[in-house]
Parts: structure tokens; C-alpha cells; sequence
């Protein structure tokens, strides 16, 4: 660090009042902070050096700024356009693992010094919350930790948190032919995020979501420690199921069970516009699609598009499915439960799983099956998701509404995911994702663009946000329930000030219902300084968070204080 030697004679100190001194001191300590380096990032710096194992030295992980290849490792795993804008908020610094001790010394430094960190396994968060924040932090960037262990024996898999889906099914498929996982249908999703959130795909209502089948995780605490189910205990274990993404640890790994699966399965896509009936098919696949065969999951997609006539619009309704056995036993499935979606044989392709998955994700499944394997989307776009359940099947009148409204507003999608199954038999409290029996479906709100601005964003935004008020008197109320995974920050932004816990419950009930409360005990246990933090992460509500956050505080506030936790323990 340079260091100034400042000589001055006595006579000539006589000669300065403090007020000629202040303008040189201040003068002096402004040159030497600008030829210094940022010593705060190269403290932070030395730490992790210091505190990673020799046998694996965490150097070649470090990327500051200043690095020629920050930007591309930065924007590598940046799944919305949203966020890849020259305004948006850098992280000061990133840190790619490649061993557990790294991520360790992660933990312990960024506590030491009080920093900031976010966490990205596949970086398809929808609101940025993993790699995005408003304050100064560095970001804990998990894609070199992607190990996939199968054990086809004992039907069960180590899969690390940056691995993605497409590897998993993959790695999978290598080792049998009749196994699978119930996990999403996108391939390029982190597997972190995509478990701790409550992530689900179309196998749930046959296995359930992928938290129902974790049977252990691996996990580096508060506290910098390496854990397993074992030793971070149930109750950790169940948060870290389906609790939210940086909320408890950093997750490593989680040990998933296999499930089984038929050889061959088939799939289908049948399009439907209002021309075609699509009214009373929609009005129909509400009662069927819940509560058929568990074998089989029919996704619905609602969109707008050109009419027959020319200048005008339509809706469409997209029925794309996965069917756990032959087309020939699909069929009569759907003749006896489902008749007037008019399904025909000619309708279907019998396949392998692995390349169902492809067929979801609308690559060709002639395509080798290697595709999965690829990091990167086919494509990226500006985009906006919010989400409901619905609780009660919608009347036809009801229907007519929501196509006149979809073609008013033009651009908005809706994808309708259906329960029952096994999805109503888990109970609530099994996990932290509580949203099972009583759901008929999920829906995810779409909102696609590919233009730059923040008008232009606004504008798409907007148009999502009023169909989903629209959507309002069909789908479920107090709490407005919605799904961690497709998450929203309209539902609120928690800074984790002085009210932190009132922020949080306002989107945590949302998410996790009841399941929110035990959500907040067990974080205020395991993390009482709420290290772990994103804008939509589980509060803590304890007395030591408090003591940080009046510090320094006027008596007024800490009157107001005292009242708000009476208030929010009544809450509770």
C-alpha cells in the first residue's frame, strides 16, 4: 500500500491553522486511496486463499472485475435478459468452486467480513434474486460442482447442485432404461435451485415432486460447516427440501431416489383454437386431467394467435402429455375419461423417457440425445412469470371471460399444470411445499419479449400483471397461494431491515402457507444473523437480529420495534 512521509518544519507548522491542515489531510488521504488497491476485496481475497485447503488452491475459482474473463463466467448462467443489461448490478466479485473447501472458505470469509453473497447453480431464477442484488456483494457461482453418482442397485443418486436436469436424466438413461427422476421438463435448470425450491415435472402425479424424493443433502452451514442429513438434523433437512434457495446453506449435493419407469412412454400435442371447440374441450380437461390415470400428466397451454380470418385473433389451447405406457392403452384412457379432446393413435409417439424430455422441450427427439447435455437454451429472452392454484373448476361463462380478456390484453400466456395423484396424497407438512390436496392445477403466467428497454418491459409486465388481477375470483385465496420456484417479486422485496420478518411473511405465506411459520423457527435456529439472505429468503425472527438492527437506533424506534414484535408473534 503506498504511504505518504509528510516532513514539515516547525516554524512552518506555527504558520497552519487547522483550517489550511484540513485540505491537505483530506488531500493526502484521497491520493492514497486512489493508488492503493481496493483493499477490502484484496482482504477478502487473502481469506478465502487462506482459509481453502492447499491441496486444492481456490486462485484459479476468483474472478474480480478486473479480470478479462468476468463477464462471460458473470453472464455464462444468465437465463433472463432482464437482467444482462449494462445497468444492472455486478457482483464485485465471483467465486466458482471446485472443491467443498472452497465454498467453505466462501461462507466463513464473507461472514468474517460482513459481505453479501448470492448463490447460482443454473442461474434460472426468474427475478435475477441469485446473481442480482441492490447492494455490494459477490456471487458464489456453483456450475464446476455438477457430479452425477447413479447407483442403479439401490435405485438412488448423489446429483450436485450445478449439475443441470439435462445431465441428470441423461446420466441416468446411461446407466437403465427404466428409471427416471420427477424433476422439470426445461434441461438446462440447476439442480440447487430446482429441488430447494419445490420443483416438480410431469411425473408428479404418478412420484410426486422432486423434494418428495430426497432422501439426504449435503450442505455448508452459517457456521462454514460441511453437513449431511445426519448431522444437520430433520429439521434442517426438512427446510432444505423444497424451503427456497439461499435461505439455510449453500446446497452441495442432494441424494435423490430413483423412480421407475416404463421402456417406452408416449406423448402427445394436440392444438385446439375457439373455432375448434376449444371451450367445452377446456371446460372438460379441468375435470379430467386432476383426477385420470396417474400415469398420465396433460399440460394445458393457452395463448393467443391469428384468427382464420385476416386481422383477427383466437385463442389457442395446446394439450401436450406424457403417458407412462403404450398408445394404445393412452387412447382408451382418454375415450373413457377425456373423449372430447378426440385423441387418435395417429395422435402419439411411443419413445424413451430420455427423449419425452426432449419432446417437452421442443427439440426434435431425432435429435441425439447428447443435446441434453448442452448447458446453454436454444434461445434466451426478456421475460416475467407469477403464479396461482386454482382450487375450483371455472364455469364455462368463466372461460369465455378469460378468452376475451386474453385477447384484449394480446401477449400474456398461461401454462395449466394438473394435480391429483400422488400430489394429493403427500400431506402439506411432509416438506415445506405445501401446495397438494385441494389443487386441481397450477398456473404459470407467461410474459415473452424480445425487444431491449425498460418501456418495452414495463409494457409486457404490465400486461401480466393485469390478467393475472383479472384471474383473481377463480384461483386461490387467503393466502394467494404461488410457487416458490416461479418466483415473483411483486409479491414483495425483503431488505431484512428493522420490519424484515412482516416483509417476509407477506410473500412467505404465499409460497409455504402454514409451512412458513416452521420455515421461520428453523432459520432463525440454524442462520439467528440471517447470513443467508436474498430478497425473497426466509426472515429470521430472534433476538439477536433484532439487537443488530436497533443498534444505533433512536429510542422511538426501538419502541416501535418492541410493538411490531409483539405484533408479529401474535402473527405467528
Amino acid at each position: 500500500m503506498f504511504v505518504a512521509n509528510v516532513v514539515v518544519s516547525t516554524p512552518t507548522m506555527e504558520l497552519l491553522s487547522s483550517r489550511t491542515l484540513l485540505p491537505i489531510v483530506l488531500c493526502l488521504s484521497l491520493f492514497c486511496s486512489y493508488f492503493a488497491p481496493n483493499s477490502a476485496d484484496n482482504t477478502f481475497v487473502h481469506c478465502l486463499v487462506n482459509q481453502s485447503e492447499s491441496s486444492h488452491p481456490i486462485s484459479s475459482a476468483i474472478f474480480s472485475q478486473n479480470s478479462s474473463s468476468f463477464s462471460s463466467v458473470l453472464q455464462a448462467y444468465i437465463r433472463n435478459l432482464r437482467f444482462n443489461t449494462s445497468t444492472t448490478p455486478k457482483p464485485f466479485l465471483i467465486v466458482t468452486p471446485f472443491d467443498v473447501s472452497h465454498v467453505k472458505a466462501a461462507v466463513v470469509c464473507a461472514k468474517k467480513h460482513n459481505l453479501l453473497m448470492k448463490i447460482r447453480s443454473g442461474g434460472h431464477d426468474y427475478e435475477g434474486a441469485s446473481y442480482v442484488s441492490s447492494q455490494p456483494f459477490f456471487l458464489l457461482d456453483m456450475f464446476n460442482l455438477r457430479s452425477i453418482e447413479i447407483d442403479v442397485e439401490s435405485e438412488s443418486a448423489w446429483v450436485q447442485a450445478g449439475a443441470t436436469l439435462g445431465e441428470v436424466y441423461y446420466r441416468i438413461a446411461e446407466k437403465s432404461k427404466t428409471h427416471g427422476f420427477p424433476a422439470g421438463v426445461c434441461p438446462t435448470v440447476g439442480v440447487g435451485g430446482h429441488i430447494s425450491g419445490g420443483g416438480y415435472g410431469n411425473l408428479m402425479r404418478k412420484y410426486g415432486t422432486a423434494v418428495d424424493n430426497v432422501v439426504d443433502a449435503q450442505i455448508v452451514d452459517a457456521q462454514g460447516r460441511f453437513l449431511n442429513r445426519r448431522t444437520m438434523g430433520e429439521d434442517l433437512f426438512w427446510a432444505v427440501k423444497g424451503g427456497g434457495g439461499g435461505s439455510f446453506g449453500v446446497i452441495l449435493a442432494y441424494k435423490i431416489k430413483l423412480v421407475r419407469i416404463p421402456e417406452k412412454v408416449t406423448v402427445f400435442k394436440v392444438r385446439k383454437t375457439l373455432e375448434q371447440n376449444a371451450t367445452n374441450i377446456v371446460y372438460n380437461w379441468q375435470h379430467a386431467a386432476p383426477s385420470i390415470d396417474n400415469n398420465l400428466f396433460i399440460r394445458l397451454i393457452l395463448e393467443v394467435v391469428n384468427g382464420a380470418e385476416v386481422g383477427t385473433k383466437t385463442v389457442r389451447a395446446t394439450f401436450i402429455a406424457l403417458f407412462l405406457g403404450d398408445s394404445k392403452s393412452l387412447v382408451s384412457v382418454m375415450k373413457d375419461k377425456f373423449p372430447q379432446l378426440g385423441l387418435k393413435q395417429s395422435d402419439c409417439i411411443e419413445t424413451s423417457w430420455l427423449q419425452s424430455v426432449m419432446f417437452w422441450d421442443n427439440i426434435d427427439i431425432a435429435t441425439p440425445v447428447e443435446i441434453l447435455l448442452e448447458r446453454q437454451p436454444q434461445s434466451l429472452k426478456y421475460l416475467k412469470r407469477k403464479s396461482d392454484y386454482v382450487k375450483k373448476p371455472i364455469s364455462k361463462e368463466g372461460w369465455e371471460g378469460i378468452w376475451k380478456k386474453m385477447i384484449e390484453l394480446e401477449k400474456s400466456v398461461m401454462f395449466f399444470n394438473p394435480y391429483g395423484g400422488r400430489m394429493a396424497e403427500i400431506p402439506s407438512t411432509e416438506t415445506p411445499f405445501p401446495h397438494r390436496a385441494g389443487n386441481l392445477w397450477k398456473i404459470q403466467y407467461q410474459a415473452n419479449w424480445f425487444e431491449a428497454g425498460e418501456e418495452v418491459a414495463q409494457h409486457n409486465i404490465n400486461l401480466l400483471r393485469e390478467l393475472y388481477k383479472y384471474m383473481t375470483p377463480f384461483v386461490s385465496q387467503n393466502p394467494r397461494q404461488a410457487f416458490m420456484c416461479y418466483k415473483d417479486l411483486d409479491l414483495g422485496i425483503n431488505h431484512h431491515g428493522f420490519l424484515g420478518y412482516l416483509k417476509g411473511r407477506s410473500y412467505g405465506v404465499q409460497y409455504f402457507d402454514d409451512n412458513f411459520k416452521r420455515l421461520v423457527e428453523i432459520k432463525s435456529k440454524v442462520d439467528p444473523t440471517n447470513f443467508f439472505r436474498t430478497e425473497q429468503s426466509i426472515p429470521v425472527l430472534s433476538y439477536v437480529e433484532f439487537r443488530k438492527l436497533i443498534s444505533g437506533k433512536s429510542i422511538l424506534s426501538v419502541l416501535f420495534g418492541l410493538f411490531a414484535i409483539h405484533w408479529i408473534r401474535k402473527l405467528k
